[in-house]
């Protein structure tokens, strides 16, 4: 199930009212990233989440970072300014999931047993589910790389040498170390990260949508690597589902092209001292004209998977617009009025197209080396809509993927590094 299959009156999902999902730990241990991660799925699934970063409402308090001085619990100068961020955050999630909403997610520190317990019993009395997410991190390596590659580059930083960012991060943890309570109390509903994907641990967890969330996070990590999309090469039978055509002569000269220019790609990013995983993977649909374009990365672990098929467009297989609503006028209204969710007979929707995706999508997030998938726009649509956060209902069908374009991700804690390159017709 990666969609939205029901509508309730209230608009939420599974009956499970609405859930409130708190991080706790140290800085620099990956709170943000699983935060942004686990609202692109939740949205993904069609649940009303909003995330509320305790950072964005500090800083619009104190717009210039001086030092960790601020971050200090003993600084008694800056704790109102902290407490306030703090409070706002708190204040629009509880207002969001009164308003409607199902999921918030508070991304903070969260470090004591103290504000935990405060943020906990106004939860409740509002009768919000709450769940907290610790990411607990004893790894020094991947606490360093965390700080280097996403923290110094953070908004607090702009304008600051990369080393004295790093400098004054590390003096912000050791600032809060002191402070810092691990969640120890089992009367609560938790699930503890161990140094990112090494381990976790479930307490107290019920219910069928928080079941989902741990199920999502047993696949997540913070290394850092790049998803490339790219359309099929041209076929023979290029319009026809059925046909299932082999390349054609203007479909193989692609595929070398698209090989060429994933190569350059990969050599810059290697000189660029930007490429940590040099194991490329393909993955390809089972459709001829698929893994015919993956047959010139012979020298690239290919995987052939069903379910990275195009949609089925069923009775309308090969038809034009035109022809569609000249031959099956009110399935072609039915189609105009909800293009996401309708199906033509014997066909797909896009909504079921994104149900079979989502395997492919708990594989992509837990997949730690570069991944190339080569298949058809509606598949590219479902995934890349997933990765920027689209809700599935909203425009997946026209999102744009022209075939002359190798699309690279770059997921991260604040968001996707989206890059397009340009493939040459001849």
């Amino acid at each position: 199930m990666a969609a939205q299959l029901y509508k309730t009156e209230s608009g939420r999902l599974f009956h499970a009212g609405a859930i409130a999902i708190i991080t706790v730990g140290l800085p620099a241990r990956g709170k943000t990233h699983i935060s942004r991660a686990l609202g692109r799925y939740l949205c993904w699934l069609g649940v009303p989440t909003q995330t509320f970063h305790v950072g964005q409402y500090r800083r619009k308090l104190v717009q210039k970072y001086s030092s960790h001085d601020f971050f200090d619990p003993a600084n008694e100068m800056t704790t109102p300014q902290r407490q306030q961020a703090a409070n706002e955050a708190l204040d629009d999630m509880i207002a969001f999931l009164l308003g409607g909403g199902q999921v918030g997610i508070y991304d903070g520190s969260n470090a004591t047993v103290e504000w935990r317990s405060h943020m906990l019993d106004r939860l409740q009395k509002n009768n919000i589910q709450t769940v907290f997410i610790e990411s607990v991190c004893n790894d020094e390596t991947i606490v360093d790389e965390n700080i280097r590659n996403v923290k110094a580059n953070s908004e607090d930083y702009r304008g600051w040498k990369l080393e004295d960012a790093i400098a004054d991060f590390k003096e912000r943890i050791k600032v809060t170390i002191p402070f810092y309570q691990t969640i120890e109390d089992e009367s609560l509903s938790y699930i503890k990260l161990i140094n990112v994907d090494q381990q976790i641990i479930v307490n107290n967890v019920q219910g069928f949508l928080p079941s989902r969330i741990v199920f999502y996070l047993m696949n997540l990590h913070t290394a850092p690597r790049a998803i490339y999309f790219a359309r099929n090469g041209y076929s023979s039978g290029e319009n026809s589902y059925k046909a299932d055509s082999p390349l054609s002569e203007e479909g193989h000269r692609y595929a070398k092209n698209l090989k060429q220019v994933i190569t350059k790609r990969l050599q810059e990013r290697e000189a660029q001292g930007d490429s940590p995983n040099n194991q490329l993977k393909i993955w390809t649909s089972t459709r001829c004209y698929s893994y015919s374009t993956a047959e010139y990365f012979n020298d690239h672990p290919v995987r052939h998977r069903k379910s990275l098929a195009e949609i089925n467009p069923g009775i309308c297989d090969g038809l034009t617009n035109a022809e569609i609503q000249a031959k099956y006028p009110d399935e072609y209204e039915a189609h105009l009025r909800d293009n996401y969710r309708h199906r033509y007979p014997r066909g797909e929707s896009y909504h079921d197209l994104a149900v079979r995706l989502e395997s492919v999508i708990l594989e992509l997030e837990h997949e730690k080396q570069d991944v190339l998938i080569i298949a058809h726009e509606s598949v590219l649509r479902c995934l890349y809509a997933y990765f920027r956060g689209i809700r599935p209902e909203r425009a997946i069908p026209d999102i744009a993927m022209p075939r002359n374009v190798l699309l690279e991700i770059r997921p991260s804690a604040y968001g996707i590094r989206e890059m397009k390159i340009g493939i040459p017709r001849e």
